[in-house]
């Protein structure tokens, strides 16, 4: 009977705290969670060079949380964060690009690239996805008939550091 009387008296207590305290009951509101819409400020860096900045473009990077619009770690490393708040932390290959995949490298005949690309080894072409995503690949190869072709996303295997500050949260 004494349990009882003390939840009674706890959850009591946490209703006058939100009835006096209003704001308080929005506070879930303000964290980055599934299905929030956020704008974040970043940085992305790899082996010490600058990939890719938000801050250069000059608008923040939107996405709904839990959508699988960005790569799995940097949206794990969000989780929690509120608005203001900043952050760095690294996103391994397999929580970022994946690693390397070798079947993603491939011989492609000369014939079946574009008849005004003369393909050169470091060279990057892009191409589309089924889906109809365009993608870079990267020449890797070039051969008297065919050319080879690393398909991998050219962050595969990479550790990604990334600086961010969460700007919106909705």
């Amino acid at each position: 009977m004494r349990n009882k009387k003390a939840v009674l008296i706890v959850l009591f207590s946490a209703l006058v705290l939100l009835a006096a305290f209003p704001g308080s009951r929005s506070w879930a509101a303000n964290v980055v969670a599934n299905g929030k819409i956020i704008k974040v400020q970043y940085t992305l860096t790899v082996d010490g060079k600058v990939i890719d900045s938000s801050l250069k473009r000059g608008t923040p990077l939107q996405f709904k949380v839990g959508a699988h619009q960005v790569v799995p770690g940097f949206e794990k490393a969000l989780i929690g964060m509120k608005i203001g708040e900043k952050k760095s932390f690294k996103v391994s290959p397999e929580e970022g690009y994946g690693p390397v995949n070798p079947n993603a490298i491939r011989a492609v005949p000369k014939n079946k690239l574009p008849k005004n690309i003369k393909p050169v080894t470091g060279m990057v072409l892009y191409t589309r996805t089924p889906s109809g995503q365009v993608v870079p690949v990267k020449v890797i190869g070039v051969k008297k008939k065919s050319v080879t072709i690393d398909f991998n996303n050219p962050l595969a295997g990479k550790t990604l550091n990334f600086k961010v500050k969460v700007v919106d949260i909705k």
